[in-house]
């Protein structure tokens, strides 16, 4: 990987980092609440993957990174995020051929059961524009924390460029309302939605064996993603409602693209 890519990548990662710590003395007031109302029982996070299909998320998304960032220009600017084996690849690189060399590259990893490819052909985005889509993924997450009748736990929020993408298994209710929530967030271009959709009774077994896994005796559930990287209020929104804006526009990816789960490393 070249040396500005490790930077602007550690440059990111310090910025959730930054921001996580900063919300530290809030989240125990909140994580102690939630606790107390459950009769002192720990605070787990839901998640309807499987445990080996989190692992295997973490593992694609370090190969895909990798490989990408060893195929593009060092001009271009590459995000990957995984969740259930279906990669999201978002960022800018400078022609259609290296769009279509990222796909190919991730389609040779194993495992990989589809590939959103949302690469835009243009100049990297500048650092301010990281910073803000990693400002609004945490307003994003906040909104749905807040808002009833869904769980945060069940979306990925990844943004890029202020376009809002959302990941995850839900059901088509739940992916409705979740969209319609983040298309409400100041600042938010557009949202664009990549779920996998499954069945309310596919929901209700899901719920239900990510709640007995977490809670078999010995149990070692993987660390969530989503809980290291701001699925917290937003210290500057945490002490007041979220403001709102007219809904931004909702639409359905269209670059999906089959994966190859079959294919030797």
């Amino acid at each position: 990987m070249s040396g500005n890519r490790v930077k602007n990548t550690l440059a990111r990662t310090t910025l959730v980092v930054s921001l996580a710590a900063g919300l530290a003395a809030t989240l125990q007031g909140c994580v102690l609440a939630l606790a107390g109302a459950a009769g002192g029982g720990a605070l787990v996070a839901t998640d309807r993957r499987t445990l080996g299909a989190q692992t295997e998320d973490r593992e694609i998304q370090v190969k895909a990174l990798s490989q990408i960032n060893d195929n593009v220009p060092d001009a271009s600017h590459v995000n990957v995020a995984v969740f259930n084996r279906r990669v999201l690849i978002t960022g800018e690189v400078p022609s259609d051929t290296y769009k279509q060399k990222a796909e190919a590259v991730v389609r040779n990893i194993n495992n990989v059961n589809a590939i959103i490819n949302e690469l835009a052909v243009a100049p990297a985005s500048a650092f301010s524009s990281r910073t803000n889509d990693t400002y609004l993924e945490g307003r994003v997450k906040s909104a749905l924390i807040a808002e009833k009748g869904i769980s945060a736990n069940y979306f990925k929020v990844v943004s890029e460029r202020s376009n809002i993408y959302l990941m995850g298994l839900v059901t088509a209710d739940e992916g409705n309302r979740g969209a319609d929530v983040a298309s409400r967030v100041p600042g938010v271009a557009q949202v664009v939605k990549v779920f996998q959709y499954i069945q309310p009774q596919e929901a209700a077994a899901a719920n239900a064996a990510a709640a007995s896994s977490a809670s078999a005796p010995g149990a070692s559930q993987p660390p969530s993603e989503e809980a290291t990287t701001g699925a917290v209020p937003d210290s500057s929104v945490s002490s007041r409602p979220l403001e709102t804006q007219a809904p931004a526009p909702v639409t359905n990816s269209t670059s999906v693209q089959p994966g190859n789960p079959k294919a030797s490393q």
